[in-house]
């Protein structure tokens, strides 16, 4: 299997967890999933009223990732005039923040954060040079006056 596909059934099985699926088996679990987290943050909009939240991800992975999670469970994320593109906005239940959408951001990117630095290592070490170690620090520097 290749890590593309182990990274996609990975997301999968962190999708299962966050939305409570009943067995590991389960046939349309990542359906079944997404509506019980909609459903979810359905109810919490009676009891909990949506409070306005602002997120910096200055990585442009993980906010295409965080902006794509709230965009599935029905949320509008945007930016007030004269925000950097870092900024997003988000006014959702704080209940649902803090118990979904959060922690599977979290893991979510924490899975391809980590899947996207074996590529970008792999590339380079075959394509550019075989050593990706960081530089080695030294004691002084020929810059100091």
């Amino acid at each position: 299997m290749s890590n593309e596909a182990l990274l996609r059934e990975k997301l999968r099985k962190l999708e299962a967890l966050f939305a409570g699926a009943g067995t590991p088996g389960e046939k349309n679990a990542a359906e079944a999933g997404l509506e019980r987290i909609r459903a979810r943050l359905a109810e919490l909009e009676g009891s909990d009223p949506p409070i306005e939240m602002q997120f910096s991800l200055s990585d442009l992975w993980t906010r295409r990732l965080f902006l794509a999670l709230c965009r599935r469970y029905g949320l509008k994320p945007y930016r007030l005039p004269r925000q950097r593109t870092t900024t997003v906005m988000l006014r959702v239940p704080k209940k649902f923040l803090d118990q979904v959408l959060w922690p599977e951001f979290k893991e979510l990117s924490a899975a391809l954060t980590h899947y996207l630095d074996e590529v970008t290592t792999r590339v380079i070490r075959e394509e550019v040079h075989r050593d990706t170690s960081e530089a080695r620090e030294e004691q002084q520097s020929l810059l100091k006056p």
